[in-house]
Order: C-alpha cells, then sequence, then structure tokens
C-alpha cells in the first residue's frame, strides 16, 4: 500500500471516529460504556455466541444503564429489575417504539415474533394458533403443519446462534456473505407461500358477515378501508402479522414446556406437589380447566418459576426511545435502540433470594399462597408487552396440569446428570435435545 492510500484509509478512519463521536455527544449526554472501535464498535469485547452473558458483565462495570456500539449501531443497554421498570413501566410512553431487529425486518419490512419432546408439543401448540388464525386445527401428520413447525423451529435455532446475533448487528454486509443465516430467509419465503395458499382459500370462500378467524377479519377489513390511504390494513401486512402470531404462538410456548418438563425431571419432589395438587383439586375424572388456577396456588408457582428460571427470551426484543429522553441522569436521543436484559431481572437478587436455584416458593408466600412479582417479565412489560400473553399463560396452564394427571415424567438417566444449562442463548435461551419416558400414573 503506497504513502497516498495510507493517508485516505487514515482520513476514513479518522471520519468514522468523529461521526461516532459526534453522534454519541450531539443530542445529550449518554450513558457511559466501553470505549468503541470504528465500524465495529465493542464488538471485540462481546461473544457473539454468548452475548447475554457478555452484556451482563459490562453492566458489573458500567453499572445498570450504559451505552454499548454494535457494530455501528447505538445501544443503550438497561440491567436489573429497578432500571427495567423505570423505562418499561414508569417511562412506558418514551421507551415504547420497536427497536431494530434485522432478521425480522428482512421478511417484515416494517410490518407486522423414549421420544423427544420438541416436534411432538409444537404440533399441539401450533395447532391452537393455528386454529385462531386459519379457523380450523390440522391432522398432526398434515403436511402443511409440519413444513410450519421446521421451518419455525429452524429459524428460532438460528436466531438463537450467532449468526443470527451477526445479522442483526451487520445486516447490510451480511446479506451479501454465505452462512446459516441465508437459510432464515429462504424458511421466510416459504412461509410466505405458505400463508399466501391459505389466504387465497379464504377469498375464495369469505362471507364478510361471518367471520370464520383472523384471516377473514383481516381480509373484512381490507375491503372496508380499501379507498383509505391511511390503512394499515393490506396484503403484505396480512402475511407478515400471520407469520409473527405463527412464530410467537409455536416457538415461545413450546420452548417454555421443554423447559419445563426438563425441571420437573431434575426435582421430581417439585413434580410431585405438583400431581398431589391436582389430584385433590381436580381429581382424575375430568381435565383441568383455567378456572382451576385460582385454587392450585403451589402449580401457578411452579409455572411461574419455569418461566423466570428457564428465561427464554432473556434479551427480549429491541425496544428504541420515541423522543429525546432523560433517564436517570442521561440524554438518550430519539431513535436510540434501548435492549432491556430481561435475564438480569429475572436473576436480580433483590428481588429473588435464590436466583440461581430453580425454587417455586419465589411465588408463595408464608402462608403458601401465590404471590406475584412485580420483577416477573417473561412477556416484556410497558407498550411493548406480549399481544399472546393470556393466550400463553391458560396454554402452559392446560398443557402442564392435563400431561401431569395422566402421567409421570422419567428421565433416561440419573437426575443429577440433567444439564440445565441452555444449548445457546442469543434471541432464545434453547434447551439442549433430550428424552424422556412418560408413565402412566
Amino acid at each position: 500500500m503506497d504513502s497516498i492510500s495510507t493517508a485516505i484509509l487514515l482520513l476514513i478512519l479518522a471520519l468514522v471516529c468523529l461521526l461516532l463521536t459526534t453522534s454519541s455527544k450531539g443530542k445529550g449526554r449518554l450513558p457511559p460504556g466501553p470505549r468503541a472501535l470504528p465500524f465495529l464498535g465493542n464488538l471485540l469485547q462481546l461473544r457473539s455466541q454468548d452475548m447475554l452473558t457478555s452484556l451482563t458483565k459490562l453492566s458489573k462495570e458500567f453499572g445498570a444503564v450504559y451505552t454499548v456500539y454494535l457494530g455501528p449501531r447505538r445501544v443503550v443497554v438497561l440491567s436489573g429489575y429497578q432500571a427495567v421498570k423505570e423505562a418499561l413501566v414508569d417511562q412506558a410512553e418514551e421507551f415504547g417504539g420497536r427497536g431494530d431487529y434485522p432478521v425480522f425486518f428482512n421478511f417484515t419490512k416494517g410490518n407486522g415474533k423414549p421420544f423427544d419432546p420438541t416436534f411432538v408439543v409444537s404440533r399441539s401448540v401450533s395447532n391452537i394458533i393455528c386454529s385462531v388464525i386459519f379457523g380450523s386445527r390440522f391432522d398432526y401428520n398434515d403436511d402443511r403443519l409440519l413444513t410450519i413447525i421446521h421451518l419455525i423451529n429452524e429459524n428460532f435455532q438460528i436466531m438463537s446462534s450467532p449468526w443470527g446475533e451477526m445479522y442483526n448487528i451487520f445486516p447490510n454486509l451480511l446479506d451479501w456473505v454465505p452462512g446459516p443465516h441465508r437459510r432464515l430467509f429462504k424458511n421466510y419465503g416459504r412461509m410466505k407461500d405458505l400463508i399466501a395458499r391459505s389466504v387465497r382459500e379464504h377469498q375464495a370462500s369469505l362471507d364478510p358477515n361471518s367471520p370464520r378467524d383472523f384471516i377473514d377479519c383481516f381480509l373484512t377489513k381490507m375491503a372496508q378501508e380499501k379507498q383509505d390511504p391511511l390503512s394499515h390494513f393490506f396484503m403484505d401486512t396480512l402475511l407478515m402479522t400471520t407469520h409473527n402470531l405463527l412464530f410467537g404462538g409455536t416457538e415461545t410456548v413450546g420452548t417454555t414446556l421443554r423447559h419445563a418438563f426438563r425441571l420437573l425431571m431434575k426435582y421430581p419432589e417439585v413434580q410431585v406437589r405438583v400431581q398431589e395438587e391436582i389430584d385433590r383439586v381436580v381429581g382424575r375424572e375430568r381435565l383441568p380447566t383455567v378456572e382451576d388456577r385460582a385454587a392450585m396456588p403451589y402449580t401457578d408457582a411452579v409455572i411461574h418459576e419455569v418461566q423466570r428460571f428457564a428465561d427464554v427470551i432473556p434479551m427480549s426484543l429491541p425496544h428504541r426511545v420515541t423522543r429525546d429522553t432523560n433517564f436517570r441522569g442521561f440524554t438518550i436521543p430519539r431513535g436510540t435502540d434501548v435492549i432491556t436484559l430481561l435475564n438480569t431481572v429475572h436473576y436480580d437478587p433483590s428481588q429473588f433470594l435464590k436466583p440461581k436455584e430453580f425454587n417455586p416458593e419465589h411465588f408463595l408466600d408464608a402462608n403458601m399462597s401465590f404471590k406475584k412479582s412485580p420483577a416477573f417479565m417473561p412477556f416484556s412489560a410497558g407498550r411493548r408487552l406480549c399481544l399472546g400473553e393470556a393466550l400463553a399463560r391458560m396454554e402452559l396452564f392446560l398443557y402442564l396440569t392435563a400431561i401431569l394427571q395422566s402421567f409421570s415424567l422419567q428421565p433416561l438417566g440419573a437426575r443429577e446428570d440433567i444439564d440445565l444449562t441452555p444449548l445457546s442463548s442469543g434471541l432464545g435461551n434453547l434447551p439442549r435435545p433430550y428424552q424422556l419416558c412418560v408413565l402412566a400414573r
């Protein structure tokens, strides 16, 4: 490289450094954070294969509110219950924007998230949201259902891998780089085709006066607002929203149940106490109902503790401040993405006595009645609270109680050998693959 080329390169680097510096100071005083490099930001200080641990470690050095650069992208990180609560609940309006998540945006364009139990659970759970969206359930061997589950499961795994994390940091670059992340968008395309096929079937038999499901309601609204230039109801939005409902309604509940089965095998005394409560309140002659939950505080506490301990979506999805925001003495510029480390909320020792232990008594009071915790945030909090929270809570209760009413879960080996650490931790904390036996009670 000659001297002129070297000088040009140094000038470009200096301009990039200046750009990063002025963008962080131009609109106020941002929270502190590690020094960032041009283009790379703080990536050399973060482990892409375990971003959560890296961000949590930085919070111990820079405090509950700090700034990092994921590549050129400025992000404010909130750690611990108090900081997350102050942002998402106390200042819900300011922190209520939707942050960038490029592996989703590439598809949605801004619209719109012994046996191995994985596939068995997914088929059943997915059929619930399918009945809401498509108006009917699929046979468990239906090719369309099996394809939907396969595509969703594979995409969740990729999005929770280092490739998914790196795509979110450098989407424009990785669009040109080969790797597993390329399958994400092929899978999105296949899902879009499947959904579009169902939409065409609905259009052919639509009765606006008698909607059968979500798609019918959306199509009817599209027709009503066809001449409205400000309408949000158009075909691309229907396809993308349907995909997001399928993804959220299938993967998170299924993953939580797989964590629950593993925890109940690791702690059989907990499983026995749940079964005793089921026998006492419900018996064996009928299936449990949602109304039974109020009379089953221990079971309710176990489900909450599974969600806290498993921490399925540990960093939530990014938020974004909707205007220049004063927060804890800092000024966060409008449009800044915010990562809320829900993992540090669920494992906050000021909120849970022994956060690193699986202990249902975290959600029980001295009288063994169910006790809510403000630090329970598996569905996030504030304006971006998960749309499907109520449905997910019902599903988790009904699935777990119906299974434990009739069966006991048994591991193939010693319970001491059950490894509860996630297989990977990115978008989601994925449980390690395992097999189990179900024994009739």
